[in-house]
């Protein structure tokens, strides 16, 4: 049988085969969107004991499930009607796209009138997952795909309140996201220190699983910075025991202290159910993540502009090393700060501001949590020589951005709309002719300019108002220059075939 990865979304489970892209599925629930005005509610007493009370763990749940949430979600996507499409070409477009046999799963048609061959429709779905409450104005913190790709949010306290939940924002290499709901002096669950934690030591898990609100389950750290599980781009796990199931998504970890030290994310699994290996991400990566979507909108990361790897043993005495620690630069980015500090491909970097780098992911987590514009000594292995070099951090560049409208006179044409630079392979599975040459569509808001003007996920955009469109820096220089209320000419190239729309700003 063999092994997967399974995220514990709402009431199904997203599942990562090893070695596979990641699928979704979805199950129906009723949810409200009724949003109920917030009253007054005390914020629970933090508890100061390290061991487990006396009574067992009934303190540590009292004070955290008030503030552990229930997050119910529908999301629509307007996808290509399949009907009369050949079967190699429908089945590219339901691997990329999702639908029967696909990684986004069946999803049931549920709009006013079924669209004739090869016209958009609707898929909805609904889908359940848990939050925790971290500020008493009301942000959660959850998961990112809890959320990702919603057209509404909805919150439901422990206490049966519903609110109407607000994206803050979202990030999806390390799956975290914010959730904001208006009211005053709600309940919370304090921060922990999650590089205090110790394997065998107690913890709880909170959350909603199956639909079942304020589940409390209780186990052990299993295993700490657990990485290369291929669940998302970033990776330093919590590794528990405590049960963990399809719901508890976006939910608590605490330690006996009632403190925040993780949240849950994942589960391992072959059965789809709870196997006794459960991953959280540590409040050490998701606090600065929840800091900087608050202030932001987004999250800064640091950039040093290599491609990096894992060394072997092989590789190690290729390079005359006595051992396989470090991470190997494959490729140095031009004029980046690793190029201008004079890294070189084929060195190996061991220590970062004087911490030992064992492996790439070490060194990814130290630069990417390293502040902007920050000087760092790297020291590297060279022709077997050791060299120490110093690097100014930059800031890492966003592959893909959505075009936000400003508040000025000038409005992007294409607000809500996220798109990224067309490569090889993106165009290839697009059916796409010719170069690479453009930006690909990967999300668009419901209700906004672009998708009354008819523009879907997966649409290539060529032009702007006859201006060429080769790249995300000219999608940006062209959108920018357009003024309110005129009317935009686009070309998009969708799966080989050119098509020109309309739309107003």
């Amino acid at each position: 049988m063999r092994q997967i990865v399974r995220r514990t979304i709402g009431c199904a489970i997203a599942v990562v085969v090893l070695s596979t892209p990641l699928m979704w599925g979805s199950q129906s629930v009723s949810s409200s969107h009724a949003s109920s005005p917030a009253t007054s509610v005390a914020a629970p007493v933090a508890l100061t004991r390290s061991a487990a009370p006396s009574n067992g763990f009934a303190e540590v749940a009292k004070a955290v499930t008030p503030a552990v949430v229930n997050i119910s979600t529908v999301t629509v996507e307007r996808v290509l009607d399949s009907r009369g499409v050949p079967d190699e070409l429908r089945d590219r477009m339901e691997e990329f796209f999702g639908g029967p046999g696909g990684p986004f799963g069946p999803r049931e048609f549920r709009g006013p009138q079924r669209p004739g061959p090869g016209e958009p429709r609707e898929h909805r779905s609904s889908g359940q997952g848990s939050g925790v409450i971290v500020s008493p104005d009301g942000y959660i913190l959850t998961n990112n795909h809890v959320i990702d790709g919603a057209r509404t949010v909805t919150i439901t306290l422990p206490d049966k309140r519903e609110f109407r939940g607000k994206i803050v924002g979202a990030d999806p290499k390390t799956d975290l996201a914010v959730v904001k709901i208006d009211g005053q002096n709600l309940p919370t669950v304090s921060w922990g220190d999650a590089t205090q934690l110790q394997v065998g030591e107690y913890v709880l898990a909170v959350g909603n699983p199956f639909g079942l609100n304020s589940t409390v389950t209780l186990g052990i750290v299993s295993a700490l910075g657990r990485g290369h599980m291929g669940i998302t781009q970033y990776e330093d796990f919590i590794q528990t025991d405590a049960a963990i199931n399809p719901g508890n998504s976006g939910g608590a970890l605490v330690n006996t202290k009632g403190e925040l030290v993780g949240i849950n994310t994942a589960i391992f699994s072959q059965t789809g159910g709870y196997q006794g290996v459960g991953f959280a991400v540590p409040t050490s990566m998701s606090k600065p993540i929840y800091e900087s979507l608050v202030k932001y909108g987004k999250v800064v990361r640091g950039f040093l502009g290599v491609s990096i790897q894992d060394l072997t043993q092989d590789l190690a005495k290729s390079f005359d090393i006595k051992d396989a620690k470090g991470a190997l630069v494959s490729d140095v980015k031009d004029e980046g700060p690793a190029d201008h500090a004079g890294l070189n491909q084929g060195d190996i970097i061991r220590t970062y501001q004087d911490s030992p780098i064992d492996d790439a992911a070490a060194l990814q987590r130290q630069v990417t949590k390293t502040a902007v514009g920050t000087k760092v000594t790297i020291r590297v292995i060279r022709d077997g020589h050791e060299k120490d070099l110093t690097v100014t951090i930059g800031e890492q560049p966003e592959s893909t951005r959505i075009a936000k409208a400003d508040a000025g006179e000038t409005e992007y044409a294409f607000a809500g709309v996220a798109v990224q630079d067309l490569d090889r392979d993106t165009a290839k599975e697009l059916g796409v002719k010719g170069k690479a040459q453009g930006v690909v569509v990967t999300a668009v808001e419901p209700d906004s300019g672009a998708e009354k003007a008819g523009v879907m996920r997966g649409d290539v955009i060529r032009e702007i108002n006859r201006h060429p469109v080769k790249s995300l820096k000219d999608f940006e220089r062209v959108s920018s220059g357009l003024k309110k209320g005129e009317n935009v000419l686009i070309l998009i190239d969708r799966r080989g075939s050119a098509v020109f729309l309309s739309a107003k700003v």
